[in-house]
């Protein structure tokens, strides 16, 4: 055989499950399992670690690869299931990581506006600056898996309510005058919401353990 015959080879036959396997859409139903079971053996790892390095590499995941992984794992995941609860707190870790400068402005603006218990819950001091939030919500993650599950998504859910009440002030303030940037406030300030009424259900749910 010439090096000419070799070059144009036959490919190579697959039989149809495994190039179904490869080529189909994605089913849902796997899609979930995967979900779940990669979350639970995280956790379970991490909780079982004794050196603590496991929870300091899973604390730092994101600003060393960033949130696609994470999102390829997690993302489409029930709100009210510890994939998703995962995701929530990766997701929020991610935004504070990214602009701590905004997130301690809507903190602190929130922090003066709610009439309620969520300050001291979420656990920030008084004043909370940029590196004072990043701290926090490190805190808080870190809690998922060395500390209450519970206790640290009540935490999260308390933090985010905070941040939405601030949002939602400044889109007020924002609206005559800059009609766009209250607008995105807004937005932020129900994704946020959205999220504190999710990992408050997430954390009923494993205080009967029934989060799955």
């Amino acid at each position: 055989m010439t090096d000419g015959q070799r070059d144009f080879h036959k490919p190579v036959r697959r039989p149809a499950e495994v190039f179904d396997r490869f080529y189909a859409g994605e089913d849902p139903g796997e899609v979930l399992r995967v979900a779940h079971s990669t979350a639970y053996a995280l956790l379970a790892r991490a909780r079982h670690d004794t050196t603590g390095e496991v929870v300091d590499r899973l604390v730092a995941f994101t600003d060393e690869h960033g949130l696609d992984d994470i999102a390829e794992l997690w993302s489409r995941s029930p709100a009210a299931s510890l994939p998703g609860a995962l995701w929530r707190l990766y997701l929020l870790q991610r935004m504070i990581h990214d602009d701590p400068q905004t997130a301690a402005l809507l903190y602190e603006r929130g922090r003066i506006a709610l009439d309620s218990a969520d300050p001291v819950i979420a656990g920030a001091p008084v004043p909370a600056g940029p590196e004072e939030l990043v701290a926090l919500i490190d805190t808080i993650l870190r809690g998922l898996f060395e500390g209450d599950f519970a206790v640290a998504l009540d935490r999260a859910a308390a933090f985010c309510r905070v941040e939405a009440s601030g949002a939602t002030h400044l889109a007020d303030d924002y609206e005559p005058t800059e009609p766009e940037r209250a607008s995105t406030l807004t937005t932020r300030a129900l994704r946020l919401a959205t999220y504190a009424t999710d990992l408050a259900a997430c954390a009923a749910l494993w205080r009967r353990d029934a989060l799955s």
